[in-house]
């Protein structure tokens, strides 16, 4: 029985990276130097991060909530620059901002993780 939650993990982990791959196919290679594709990709890699938290169905697990949401409004801000009347440099820093709030968000979760698999039970 310890089997079936191990297939499910890996078989959403072959999947994301299988939307990664399909990212990179069709991007020509001018487009990965915008902020909107590192924005798409740190996406992916937060949605990977909170599959595994899903997966996982540990309750004491919970995603930090500001950081998830603080990442998704600098996305929406790098991704949808006009409405917002944003420079190139606040598009950057938007970009910049939802990556390295993605980027914590998953370290805590990868942390609590970690800290609940070294428990001897």
């Amino acid at each position: 029985m310890p089997s079936l939650p191990h297939r499910k993990t890996v078989i959403a982990s072959g999947l994301l990276c299988c939307a990664l791959i399909l990212v990179v196919l069709f991007t020509s290679p001018a487009a990965f130097r915008s902020p909107g594709a590192v924005v798409v990709i740190s996406a992916i890699g937060a949605a990977a991060v909170l599959l595994q938290m899903r997966l996982r169905n540990d309750p004491h697990t919970r995603p930090p909530l500001l950081l998830n949401v603080l990442g998704i409004l600098f996305a929406l801000a790098a991704l949808f620059p006009a409405p917002l009347h944003l420079g190139p440099r606040l598009v950057v820093a938007a970009a910049l901002g939802s990556v390295g709030s993605f980027t914590i968000s998953s370290a805590i979760i990868l942390h609590s993780f970690r800290k609940q698999a070294a428990k001897p039970e």
